[in-house]
Formats: structure tokens, sequence, C-alpha cells
């Protein structure tokens, strides 16, 4: 069945990130899925073919790995899990590069950290490297650096869907895929016979969440709880996301052609700036802010700065320049900013009007704790 609406979404997705989990990767003993590798491979060639640019977020390096090292079952601790990531990684780009080079495109190996992230410098740096590959024709291959950094495995990063999410926002592409094992989201249990996928989510309120079903397995840590998440930090962003079965031939070719497979999670109104988009969903806040709530309804229904007036709790150790969250009296984050005071100096300066700033401080650098154009909402 064609959608207009996705026929839309699809045509100006010029850019396009395109996820795909363990376990769809994987074969039943857990090892790498070379045929699957293959078939994905072949997909994403002919999307670039279109005139399409696309940057590919893979797990199974840990698969890949076991099957290299002849292991039957996952490692279970950090230091083995790392050790065979690091064996599954060159395994897995080397097969993503082999079945590219089949259809005249080249893969190239790109490695994050959390770190990467944070620092608005690497941050911008891997944005270069990733255009320019991509002006290259190459496709970029991006994985959590397994073998120094702990968060893939251990689940911080959801089976890198999070990774995919701040992945499209660092790009502004218009489209992130995830690719499951399951057709997408259901209205109620998978495993009930009556379930239904959701075709369209226009909004991912709390009756959206409710229906997630998390299955735990030997090899995959993502579930359709962490893709929910990483739809959220997209379509808050401007963006659209879709989430459907990687398992199947095809799916690609089916989603760019406008079919309705999967979950289209549409974009929450206009696309946000590159910056804001750090400043909300990337960068990791060093603390947070509790605000009154005419501090917190003036940000949000005007757009406002806020004052240090409007400050009632100030959390963590931060300084100026740093990330942090704003919260209600309900402890609900809805935005972040750059902070223009060190926590320190908020914690004399809280609940002042700003002419009070000078006299408590012995100077008054900013008249705001966090000026608007430095200010992003996340909810």
């Amino acid at each position: 069945m064609f959608d207009l609406l996705r026929q839309e979404i699809a045509t100006a997705a010029h850019t396009v990130v395109v996820k795909v989990g363990t376990r769809v990767l994987t074969a039943a003993d857990g090892r790498l899925d070379e045929p699957r590798v293959t078939q994905l491979a072949g997909e994403i060639s002919t999307l670039v073919a279109g005139g399409r640019k696309v940057v590919l977020v893979s797990s199974g390096a840990v698969g890949a790995g076991m099957g290299q090292l002849g292991l039957s079952t996952r490692p279970t601790d950090l230091a083995h899990l790392q050790a065979v990531a690091a064996v599954g990684q060159s395994h897995l780009v080397h097969h993503y590069d082999r079945a590219l080079r089949a259809h005249g495109r080249q893969a190239a190996q790109v490695l994050l950290t959390a770190e990467d992230f944070d620092d608005r410098s690497r941050y911008l740096n891997v944005r270069n490297t990733l255009l320019t590959l991509l002006e290259y024709g190459a496709v970029p291959i991006i994985n959590e650096n397994d073998t120094v950094s702990v968060a893939e495995l251990q689940s911080t990063f959801g089976d890198n869907d999070r990774l995919a999410a701040l992945v499209t926002n660092l790009l502004r592409a218009p489209l992130l895929v995830l690719l499951s094992d399951v057709e997408g989201l259901y209205d109620a249990d998978p495993d009930d016979s009556s379930a239904r996928v959701i075709p369209t989510v226009t909004d991912l309120d709390e009756s959206i969440m409710s229906l997630v079903h998390d299955s735990a397995t030997g090899v995959g840590k993502g579930g359709m709880a962490s893709k929910l998440e990483a739809a959220r930090i997209v379509t808050t962003a401007g963006e659209n996301a879709i989430i459907a079965c990687g398992r199947q031939d095809g799916t690609l070719d089916r989603i760019f052609a406008g079919e309705q497979v999967g979950t289209l999670l549409l974009a929450q109104g206009k696309s946000i700036a590159p910056r804001k988009r750090w400043i909300a969903f990337t960068a990791q806040p060093r603390g947070h802010l509790v605000l009154d709530e005419g501090a917190a309804r003036a940000i949000v229904e005007r757009g406002s700065s806020l004052l240090s007036i409007g400050v009632v709790q100030v959390v963590g150790d931060f300084t100026k320049g740093d990330v942090i969250a704003l919260r209600d009296k309900n402890d609900r984050e809805f935005a972040r900013g750059l902070s223009n005071y060190r926590s320190e100096e908020l914690r004399r300066i809280q609940g002042l009007k700003t002419d009070q700033i000078a006299a408590a401080l012995g100077h008054c650098p900013y008249d705001e704790v966090v000026h608007r154009n430095n200010l992003a909402l996340t909810s």
C-alpha cells in the first residue's frame, strides 16, 4: 500500500541515517548473518545510486567476533565483551566493504564515543568528517567504540539507537530508519494474535510509550523502548523516523518507494537549528536547575531567557558554558541551555533580582542565567 505522506517524506530525505540492530545482523546462534549484511549493503547502494546520502549505524561487532573466535555464547564480563568486539568490528566492516564494493561503493569505518558528542569541537569535527565522506560517495559505517568505551556494551546507547538519533541530528538528516527484528510498534503485546502494527504516530505521548514491550535475548540490548526514545530525540528536533523490520529483503526499497512499511513517527514542528540540537539532545548536562512556575512558563510559552529570580534550586557542579538542564517543580525536564554562571555563583544569586546580582557577587557579568539564544526545549 502506497502512502502519499510517506512518499513526500521519502522524496525529501536527501540524507538518511539507517540504524541496523544486533538482532537483524545475527543468526539464531548469535553469530554474524553474512547474507543479511550483503542484502542490506545492496539496498543501501540502491539508495546511494538514486542520489541519496546514506549513513549506516551498525551494531553486530560482538556477534561477528563470536563467529571469528568460535564462541557459542556471548561473554558476560566487560573485558571479554570488549575483546570480542575488537575482533568482530574489523570483520564486520570488512564484510560491509566487500558487499558495497560489489556495487561500486566503499565503506568508511567511524568509531565514536560519548565524549565525541559532549565536546563541541569534537562534535563538529565528526560532522565535518562524515560530510566529507558523503561527498566522496563513501558509506560511513558508524558504531560505538566498544574497545575503549563501555556505553554500548552496557546499554547506555540502547543497542546504538540513541547513537543513531544523535548522528541524525548531527547531520540534520530528514529521516532516521531504525531496522529491528519486529514489524514496527504494535498496539498490543506482539505475541497477541490480535496485535496490529501502528502505521503512523503523530505524537509520542504517554499512551504511545505505554505500548512498549521489550523481549530480552542473549544478544540484542535495544528493544522498543530505546527505539521510541531515539525517535523522540529526532522528531522533537523536527525530523521523521521509521521503525521497520530489517529481517525482510527489500525493506529499505519499499520505504523509499513510499510504501506503508513499519511505523512512521512524524516530526514535531519545524526543524531546529544544529547548535540548539546539540544543546537539547546531544551534550550531557553537568547539572540542573529547578525553576518556579513563572520562569518555566515564560521559557516554554514565550521563549524567554532565564533570570536568577526564577531559580529555586541548583543541583550539581558545573562551570560557565556547561550545558545544564532546566526542570519544573515536579522535577520534569523541559529545556536545556548553556549556563552563564558557575554552580557556586548560581547558589548565591538564585531567587535574586537582576539588579541584586552585583551586590551578591561583587559584579554582574550577565543579566541572564541562560540566554534564550543558548536555550532549547527538550519536550
